[in-house]
């Protein structure tokens, strides 16, 4: 979708009046973006200025064509300015702009080359490089536009920081951006005739197609054959992606199903159960894969982020250039109710369990489960019920159902969707059992002996021996996190201290807020302890739990308690504390449950309630 879009002469017309803010901002409101408001306006009022400096040049034809705000289908990401026409040789090219109005940024750390640290939105915040950002938006409308590549048309990304100073320069072009800057330049301030002369480059005239413009906003949106092989040459000889019992089947039943979708073009959605580590992930990226290999519009979606960093890294082997290829396959939910019904062939939900009725800032948002269906022909939701953690989760086998009979959607859940076999914490069911155990959840009491299993479970009294313990593990591959519940404040991110979790024995540790979104990667992670949000959905060799106040054990009555009040009042994600007694201890115990099966070979506790640890060894010595 493109908001404002014209020929050079009429923008520039627009600039002049000191009218061209405003028409975006009515054209945002009248295509129902959300989006335009006060600090927006400015800087549309601000960039277009210096955008119009830029393309006023004779040797630029008027008739060359500008867009401004393209939403890039699909996604909720627009593109600040779009320059199409043809160069001196008749070639048609698109130069993608990103702009920005920083005065400076600084590098994050040594390991985070696709980000910069800049003053955005009133702080300091960890943002794209504007290369990158420009770069990623290029390469995800050349692998989903059939028709850029039918019509040969070259897509040019750069940007332009018209405001930042000269001296912070080098932040910018430093060696691990190198990737970015080389395949998307980047001009600043001082350097508009620089950015000028690269423009004309590639634009001098209108294209000799006529209107590039039409040909972008009306193409079909489908994987490219670029981008089917480049999937397919990264998931090749990945032992994790191998299909395995149960997930087989599921699998061919998810392709009988689009099969059946396709032919009579009604819509169906597959609910596939499943319990930690019994591979609903994998089963999801093999079916990912596949679909894209059938030119299917196809896409990944999970609410949390960190299973789509985790899956991006795992596939694109930490190269950026694979990384960019793929990012865009991996959606959130966020902006689905911006697509039309069934402009997806198929969306793959995993953790469907976390949905909610709407993200904060999803604008005209409703119902996410609702949707997922309405936006795609084949929906496939991976569910766990008992990985529930917040009161706002609505993704449930009732809700589906709801949504499936009012959107006219065939259901499909039988015995065949339902994932039973544990590939986790050593393959071993038993270790299911034991956490449940543990939990006292449900009515049954299945007795397990945790010196049978194959499994490193340890229970602590010092936090501080358990961080040791567990880098010690982290030593060898770099797999190894703490992870916790909602107990512990945040106090760093509201700048009350230095340290959010304070323990016995000099326990201290912050929270992972620099680093959320690769944390369960960063080699430099591991001193910070990873929350719910962050840590479902993955997997480490390792997990160190640190169980709060919110779970103890009453030696009178010998049963394992929640204690809602102990929840963190930082905490604005969960709704525990405001919840009923019955709700808040079934959203602590989901979340204990989904921290504890985090790790493949082994678990570490630490619990603040002595009776509870107490309880914990002697289920350990059984």
């Amino acid at each position: 979708m493109i908001v404002y879009s014209g020929t050079k002469r009429g923008f520039v017309e627009d600039v002049r009046n000191d009218v061209i803010a405003m028409k975006i901002q009515s054209l945002i409101r009248e295509k129902g973006l959300n989006a335009g408001q006060d600090r927006e306006f400015m800087s549309w009022k601000n960039s277009m200025q210096f955008m119009r400096n830029i393309v006023d040049d004779s040797e630029i034809a008027d008739d060359v064509q500008i867009a401004i705000e393209y939403n890039i289908p699909q996604t909720s990401k627009r593109v600040d300015f779009i320059i199409m026409g043809s160069d001196g040789q008749d070639r048609d090219n698109v130069i993608v702009v990103e702009l920005k109005q920083w005065t400076k940024a600084e590098i994050v750390d040594d390991y985070m080359h696709y980000s910069v640290r800049t003053y955005v939105a009133n702080d300091n915040r960890i943002v794209c490089h504007p290369s990158y950002q420009a770069y990623s938006y290029s390469r995800c409308l050349e692998n989903y536009s059939q028709s850029i590549q039918d019509n040969h048309i070259k897509l040019i990304p750069c940007a332009y920081l018209h405001n930042y100073e000269p001296r912070y320069r080098s932040v910018l072009s430093a060696d691990i951006y190198e990737e970015w800057f080389t395949a998307a330049p980047f001009f600043i301030s001082g350097e508009a005739r620089k950015f000028s002369d690269f423009i004309k480059e590639y634009v001098t005239r209108k294209s000799r197609n006529g209107d590039l413009l039409y040909i972008i906003e009306n193409g079909r949106i489908r994987p490219t054959k670029s981008l089917q092989d480049a999937l397919s040459s990264m998931v090749a000889g990945v032992p994790e992606f191998t299909l395995l019992d149960e997930q087989a089947v599921c699998y061919d039943m998810c392709l009988r199903t689009m099969l059946q979708c396709q032919k009579d073009g009604k819509k169906r959605a597959v609910v596939i159960q499943g319990g930690p580590g019994t591979g609903k992930s994998v089963l999801a990226i093999n079916l990912l894969m596949k679909f894209i290999n059938d030119s299917l519009n196809t896409a990944y979606v999970t609410k949390n982020s960190a299973p789509r960093q985790a899956f991006l890294s795992l596939l694109s082997g930490n190269r950026a250039d694979r990384y960019v290829d793929i990012a865009h396959l991996f959606r959130s939910p966020f902006g689905l109710n911006k697509c039309g019904e069934n402009d997806y062939d198929c969306l793959i939900v995993d953790e469907a369990h976390r949905l909610v009725k709407k993200m904060y800032g999803d604008w005209g948002g409703e119902n996410q489960v609702k949707e997922c269906i309405n936006a795609s022909l084949l929906t496939i939701f991976l569910i766990d019920e008992d990985q529930s953690v917040t009161a706002s989760d609505i993704g449930s086998i009732g809700e589906i159902r709801r949504w499936c009979d009012e959107l006219d959607c065939r259901i499909i859940m039988n015995k065949e969707t339902k994932l039973v076999s544990q590939f986790r914490c050593n393959g071993s069911d038993a270790y299911i059992q034991f956490i449940d155990n543990l939990l006292q959840r449900g009515e049954e009491r299945v007795d397990v002996s945790l010196s049978e299993l194959n499994y490193d479970f340890r229970i602590f009294d010092s936090p501080s021996k358990m961080r040791e313990a567990l880098r010690e593990k982290n030593l060898i591959n770099n797999k190894a996190r703490m992870v916790a519940g909602y107990c512990y404040d945040w106090n760093v991110k509201n700048k009350r201290g230095d340290i959010d979790i304070t323990l016995p024995d000099g326990f201290a540790a912050k929270w992972n807020l620099a680093n959320d979104r690769i944390w369960a990667i960063n080699p430099g992670s591991f001193e910070e302890v990873g929350c719910i949000h962050t840590a479902q959905g993955l997997e480490f060799d390792y997990v160190g739990v640190l169980i709060g106040k919110d779970l103890f054990y009453d030696t009178a009555s010998g049963r394992v308690k929640t204690n809602k009040k102990a929840i963190s009042s930082d905490d604005h994600s969960s709704g525990i504390r405001s919840s009923s007694d019955e709700v808040a201890s079934k959203l602590i115990l989901n979340t204990y449950k989904t921290l504890l099966t985090r790790g493949q070979k082994g678990c570490y506790v630490y619990c603040e309630d002595d009776a509870l640890r107490e309880y914990i060894k002697r289920l350990e010595q059984k």
